[in-house]
């Protein structure tokens, strides 16, 4: 084991991380993303530094590959640009920048600083990026070139020893950013890591807090779940903690009134699982068939006109999955797999198509000096209609 030292305001040596060798941290370097791999060798040509940090190094260490890789480095956003063509600067409050390969997105991030408490548009060194971060099993950073592990915050052993321990000061860890609740209760089941009672009982407080973040994050934390190959696991914890209230009202509604409706909708997660760690779970909507399913069999009138009963289940999911904000392709899969596999007599779900690498949306020009806007949907509320409460309840008197 080697030790990373720098020197502090007064030009005093001093010791900052553990630096682990290929024999201490056993990260096969054949695990490595190409792409990823071959970023960081750019980067690094360019002299900055690069490494694999988060998730990746801790599903590496856990001895799982990775789904995604994410990269952090010395190079600020505009020099990242620079150097990969084919590569956008996004985010407003902490600029990214996303490199594509195919269908692959690749997510720099630039080191940030703790200056005056900045947590915006404010660069810094790894030693300040490393006290931004969560968890300290979720603040290692692996050079792949190098393939040496450097820990800072002791990390590594906390992943041994199956701890989850917070990095940032726990009276502002949630306050800061809500969505690390939902972290929280993940990694302690990616990692079977035991939440310290103090952290448990900031979760317990702080539930409520989860109610103020947009639906596009929500959205995002929920599709990592149903993707994670432990959704049951997670689901079942984030409903201990009250969390899935504020992700999923509908559906906890349901899970709180009706114990079949309960049993059926865990077990469906439990065969999600199967099926992602099997790798025959590539998109959204075949995730959202599990998180659909129960709904759907309580509400539909399988004897009714198929196009009216399509009509009336897919705005009823619509509503349902709120404020998770799928894509309309994603719904309409999940709504027509479910129908179709139930018996009504509709054309089955067309199969979902490979993602392509996302372009620029042009705005287009409509009339001279003016420019047409893209529509949104516009949020509805966020617990199923009456008419499929009432419709729910007249199905399940008939059973």
């Amino acid at each position: 084991m080697r030790v990373r030292y720098s020197q502090d305001a007064q030009g005093n040596k001093i010791k900052r991380a553990l630096v682990y060798t290929a024999s201490e941290h056993t990260i096969s370097p054949k695990n490595i993303d190409a792409e990823a791999l071959k970023i960081i060798q750019t980067l690094h040509s360019a002299g900055y530094e690069g490494f694999i940090v988060g998730g990746a190094v801790r599903d590496l260490l856990l001895g799982r590959i990775p789904k995604d890789f994410d990269i952090a480095t010395s190079a600020e956003p505009s020099k990242i640009k620079k150097l990969f063509r084919n590569s956008r600067i996004i985010g407003k409050r902490f600029r990214l920048v996303h490199i594509f390969y195919g269908p692959k997105i690749y997510e720099i991030s630039t080191f940030r600083s703790i200056e005056d408490g900045a947590v915006g548009n404010k660069f810094g060194t790894i030693e300040e990026d490393v006290q931004r971060r969560d968890f300290t099993i979720n603040a290692l950073y692996y050079d792949p070139i190098k393939n040496l592990i450097i820990d800072y915050v002791g990390g590594l052993h906390d992943l041994r020893k199956n701890r989850l321990r917070a990095i940032i000061p726990l009276k502002n860890i949630f306050s800061e950013d809500p969505v690390r609740m939902l972290r929280a209760i993940k990694y302690s089941i990616l990692a079977k890591a035991k939440i310290p009672f103090l952290l448990s009982c900031r979760l317990h407080r702080d539930t409520s807090l989860l109610e103020y973040c947009s639906p596009s994050r929500l959205t995002e934390e929920l599709n990592k779940i149903f993707h994670s190959g432990y959704s049951k696991p997670i689901i079942e914890r984030l409903l201990h903690y009250e969390l899935f209230l504020y992700l999923q009202p509908s559906a906890y509604s349901f899970i709180q009134d009706n114990a079949k409706f309960a049993e059926c909708f865990l077990s469906g997660f439990e065969e999600l699982d199967s099926l992602t760690n099997e790798g025959k779970i590539q998109r959204q909507g075949q995730a959202l068939v599990f998180l659909l399913r129960d709904f759907i069999n309580l509400i539909t009138d399988w004897e009714g006109s198929p196009g009216e009963v399509y009509a009336f289940v897919y705005q009823e999911c619509r509503h349902f999955v709120l404020p998770m904000n799928p894509q309309r392709i994603e719904l309409e899969y999940a709504v027509r797999y479910c129908l179709y596999k139930g018996g009504l007599k509709i054309r089955p779900p067309r199969p979902l198509q490979p993602k392509t690498t996302p372009v620029k949306r042009l705005r287009t020009r409509t009339q001279k000096g003016q420019v047409g806007k893209t529509s949104q949907l516009r949020g509805v509320h966020a617990k199923s209609s009456p008419t499929a409460k009432k419709k729910a309840l007249s199905n399940k008197s008939e059973e």
